[in-house]
């Protein structure tokens, strides 16, 4: 008997023709959004993650146990990760370290998050979602990390969730031969995120753990080092915290003439202030415009005379999706908002958005 083989390519086609059809079938929902229902880590999705777990840290922050989506790339101690969350019906993105260490790719990973005042998405992680929420999430990025070569001599300088990112670096195991100091501020001995973590680390001789419970001692003068650390400046330092600490360190690093020997890693304000339209930035073009909050952002991008991609124009073929740098907008088929940080990326379709306050398109 003669098997007939189909030519190359051809089961490849039929695929293909057998998604079109299901597309036009299921318009205005594409079928990538049933999907979307049934396996929402599946490969080749946008990259989400379900929460696992939430655990407690302190009374105001608490570790989030997630299991990444199969795109999911992998992180170096250090890096953070933009999360995704819906609160109260508004897409917003906010930055954490991951601080769990590295694993294989399709691992568990953990961010941890201290709750600030008025904080709208820290509060809602920390005290509000519950696991098996569906986040959405961005590949971990970021360059405040050890080099290959882990340094002989170590000073961690971290007050509050600064200690987040040296959390991943110590659990990596990448400073066991190393020796570590590692000085951190916190309000009060029950306010220290890993607080029992950390000191068990230093009962065994791994670290040297420098603890600044700043309620009862007052904030740390980081001039205090030549005492605490003598020979801090000889050492390799990683410093995150509050911009007071940051700015105090890198001048006092300077003075001493060893600011090559300090590296830093600021934590971005989260304020944005969504309203009814406003200025639409489209930053390649240098061209900035006021829109209503009922003008799509692709019309307003096309009256500018900015060239902007487009297709259907009803939300549906995706080919109007430009990166959101920093601003607010909102969906106007269902009001949703979508707030970005500087730089973030966040990738919105234009032909269905509006402008809900000042932002930044890439393009």
């Amino acid at each position: 008997m003669t098997a007939t083989v189909p030519p190359p390519g051809t089961t490849r086609s039929l695929r293909r023709r057998l998604w079109r059809l299901a597309e036009t079938v299921t318009t205005p929902v594409l079928p990538s959004d049933y999907l979307d229902l049934i396996a929402p880590l599946r490969a080749g999705a946008d990259l989400r993650g379900r929460i696992l777990a939430v655990q407690p840290e302190t009374p105001d922050a608490a570790t989030l146990l997630i299991q990444p989506g199969r795109s999911w790339r992998g992180h170096v101690p250090g890096q953070y990760i933009r999360l995704g969350v819906d609160v109260d019906g508004v897409r917003q993105w906010r930055a954490y370290s991951v601080t769990s260490a590295p694993s294989r790719r399709a691992d568990r990973i953990s961010v941890t998050v201290k709750a600030i005042p008025d904080g709208v998405v820290s509060n809602h992680l920390v005290r509000r979602i519950r696991p098996g929420t569906i986040v959405q999430l961005d590949q971990a990025c970021g360059d405040f990390v050890l080099p290959e070569r882990a340094p002989s001599r170590v000073l961690f300088l971290t007050a509050g969730s600064g200690i987040t990112p040296v959390a991943g670096m110590l659990r990596s195991g990448a400073l066991a031969g190393s020796d570590v100091v590692l000085v951190h501020s916190a309000p009060t001995a029950a306010d220290v995120v890993f607080g029992a973590e950390l000191r068990g680390l230093a009962e065994r001789g791994a670290i040297r753990l420098i603890e600044r419970h700043t309620e009862v001692e007052g904030l740390l003068d980081v001039a205090e080092l030549d005492t605490l650390v003598p020979d801090h400046l000889d050492r390799q330092t990683w410093a995150c915290g509050p911009l007071g600490l940051l700015d105090a360190a890198e001048a006092h690093w300077a003075a001493r003439g060893h600011a090559a020997r300090l590296h830093t890693e600021r934590f971005r304000p989260t304020v944005i202030t969504a309203g009814d339209g406003g200025t639409v930035t489209f930053t390649r073009s240098s061209v900035t415009v006021a829109a209503t909050g009922a003008t799509p952002l692709l019309d307003a991008g096309e009256n500018a005379g900015v060239l902007m991609p487009s297709g259907c124009r009803m939300g549906i073929c995706f080919g109007c999706v430009l990166p959101l740098r920093q601003g607010a907008v909102r969906d106007l088929r269902n009001g949703q908002l979508t707030t970005a940080l500087p730089g973030d990326g966040v990738r919105v379709q234009t032909c269905v958005s509006a402008a809900a306050g000042p932002c930044e398109l890439e393009i």
